[in-house]
This record gives C-alpha cells, sequence and structure tokens, in this order.
C-alpha cells in the first residue's frame, strides 16, 4: 500500500552539485555562487533586523522589494512578482501555466529542472536539440507544438548567449507563453536582456534570481517580470507568505548598493575571460561562456583523464566542479568562476594532473 501518487512516485529526484562536508576547507565551485561576500549595505541590514521582524508576518505583498524592482527595471510594480527563490517561480509557472496534460518546451541541454517541475504537474517536456555548437535553433523552437517555451538566457549550463533579435523573432512568432529565465544575464553583454520584450508582447514572462550576481544564494529571492494579467496570475497559485521579511529586505538592500555588485560583476567577467584562455592554453575546448561559469572540454587522448576522472581528481584536492551525465554533456566539466586567486588553484591543479 502506498499513499503516494504515481506520478510522483515515478520521479526523479533533480540533481544538485555535490555539497561538500559543512565545515570543511574546500575550493566549491560547482553550484555557480558569488565567489564574492554580499554588499557591505546587505551586510549591516543583517545586523540591525530586531526581533519584530521575525515575530511578525512578513508583507506578503513583497510591497517595498516589488517598489524597489519596478524603479531598477522601469516598469510598473503590478508587473513585478516576488518568489521564494527562482526555483519557486518556475514551480508556479508551470502549476498556473501548463498543468496536467499540456506541454512546455525547452533547448536540450538546459535547466533540467524545468523537466522534473513539468513532471511534478503531470505536465510533458519536449527537448529541443541544441546545435553541434551547443546553440539554440530558433526554428525548431518556434515550430514545436508546446503550449509554453522555456528559454534560459544565457544558456545553462553551455553559458552560451542567445542574441536578443533572435528572442523577438521567437516571442513574436510563437504562439504561446515564452518564459525567459535570465539567471545569468548580468553576466551577459550589456543589452542582451530581453526586458524590453515584456513590455511589447504579451506573452513574455521573464525570470531572475537575487542568488547569482547580489550573492543571496541563502535568502532564495527571485522575480519575475510580465503583463499585469500573468502577474495576477501568479498571484493566485503562490502561498500566502512565499518570502520571509529577513529575505525582503537583504534583497532590497542589495538594490540599494548595485554600485558593489556592479564591480563584482565586472571582476567576475574578467576572471572568467582570463581562466578561459588558461583553460585553451592547457588545450580544453571552452565554450564561449556569457555566465559566471564556464563549460569545457578536457583534451582527449589514450593516456588522459576523461572529464569524469578529472572531476573526480580534483575533489581529491578539495576542488568541487560540476560533471553532468547527460550524453551531451558527459565528456565536460562545468567550473563556476570564482576569485583570482582561486581560479589559479583550479589551472595548477588542471596543469599537474594533465602533465
Amino acid at each position: 500500500m502506498t499513499f503516494i501518487l504515481p506520478h510522483i512516485e515515478q520521479l526523479s529526484t533533480y540533481v544538485l552539485g555535490e555539497h561538500p562536508p559543512d565545515g570543511s576547507s574546500v575550493l566549491k565551485l560547482n553550484q555557480n555562487e558569488s565567489p564574492y561576500p554580499p554588499a557591505q549595505l546587505v551586510l549591516e541590514t543583517l545586523r540591525t533586523i530586531g526581533e519584530e521582524s521575525i515575530r511578525r508576518y512578513p508583507d506578503t505583498a513583497c510591497g517595498e522589494l516589488r517598489a524597489a524592482l519596478s524603479h531598477r527595471h522601469n516598469v510598473k510594480e503590478e508587473q513585478v512578482f516576488c518568489g521564494n527563490g527562482s526555483s519557486e517561480i518556475i514551480s508556479l509557472i508551470i502549476k498556473v501555466f501548463v498543468g496536467p496534460g499540456r506541454c512546455i518546451a525547452i533547448p536540450d541541454p538546459s535547466f533540467s529542472l524545468y523537466h522534473s517541475v513539468a513532471a511534478s504537474y503531470q505536465a510533458a517536456s519536449i527537448r529541443i536539440p541544441l546545435r553541434d555548437d551547443y546553440t539554440i535553433d530558433t526554428d525548431l523552437l518556434i515550430r514545436s507544438e508546446a503550449d509554453v517555451l522555456v528559454l534560459v538566457n544565457p544558456n545553462a549550463p553551455t553559458g552560451r548567449l542567445l542574441p536578443l533579435v533572435e528572442v523577438e523573432q521567437i516571442v513574436s512568432q510563437f504562439r504561446g507563453l515564452v518564459v525567459i529565465d535570465e539567471a545569468y544575464m548580468d553576466f551577459a553583454t550589456p543589452g542582451s536582456s530581453a526586458l524590453p520584450l515584456a513590455q511589447r508582447y504579451e506573452n513574455v514572462l521573464i525570470l531572475r534570481t537575487f542568488s547569482k550576481a547580489y550573492a543571496l544564494c541563502g535568502a532564495r529571492v527571485g522575480y519575475c517580470i510580465a503583463r499585469k494579467q500573468l502577474i495576477s496570475a501568479l498571484e493566485k497559485g503562490k502561498d500566502i507568505y512565499n518570502i520571509n521579511a529577513i529575505s525582503q529586505r537583504l534583497a532590497e538592500a542589495a538594490l540599494r548598493a548595485q554600485t558593489y555588485t556592479d564591480r563584482t560583476i565586472a571582476a567576475t567577467k574578467l576572471t572568467r575571460d582570463a581562466f578561459s584562455a588558461e583553460l585553451e592554453q592547457l588545450e580544453f575546448e571552452v565554450l564561449p561562456s556569457h555566465t559566471n561559469f564556464v563549460l569545457c572540454t578536457p583534451p582527449s587522448g589514450p593516456e588522459k583523464y576523461t572529464a569524469r576522472e578529472l572531476y573526480q581528481e580534483l575533489i581529491k584536492r578539495n576542488i568541487y566542479v560540476r560533471h553532468f551525465e547527460h550524453p551531451r554533456l558527459s565528456d565536460k566539466l562545468r567550473i563556476s568562476i570564482g576569485t583570482d586567486e582561486e581560479m589559479r588553484l583550479v589551472t595548477t591543479a588542471l596543469s599537474e594532473l594533465l602533465n
């Protein structure tokens, strides 16, 4: 006898990057976290939070945070929805806009959480293969028979960016809702965001997070921007108090410290490009990245380590990167960008292993 719904029992658990033992001294480059601390204003805000914020229920409308985000992106407050990380919003998107018996289409490989969430709501997911160079085939996406199209841009885990003109081509020609997940857009070429499209098209929903550029992974704050009708639907589907009071205040403080975040973004991009060049000197194939990570293929040969073997050898040296079992990713490693000093440790370890 089981009390579990059959479709839930058949689900595979979403696989996260390996979490090192608590208190261990390791270099953690497997979950695309910021190598820099949150802004000083965020830390000061955390220290000043009193018992009232814990004892009272939080603002369910996230009024102050929504106001700050509307000002930041020059949209109306009614166009902003805040969630408990972008992962909650992904679940709400499937719950509210897809549901049982309908389907999403998403490039493959991409952020696999969308497949897991779709299956949990008894929705199907269509995998649209990336081209041989890991760019997105826009024509195949547009022709898909899905109800909702998901575009992670820049894509994860490839790091590649779809130009805005091609994004608009998809939005203008696809008949259903287009969800554009811009978790890594802060690290891309300026002017690449599809946020302007949310003003011009009614079928666009832009998803963002405070986890990457703002260094607030632990606070769990995400948000999306879309037309009022779409935002209202998400409000109907969410839990009553989906973001705690402390996380709301920390996210607001992070927005007020945008200058600091811009500096850390610029530093990350410089480190990323330098690290990519060093990997190429070690004969890795490196995909062009517009994110805070790189996807790379180790040099091959009878005397060489496979990607999985390199992943395991790096763990022995207390360096955690990411390896995927996906058929088109199994010969690759995804390495998050840390500080310059941290990336030197990685290149030194790789050089010693390869030589």
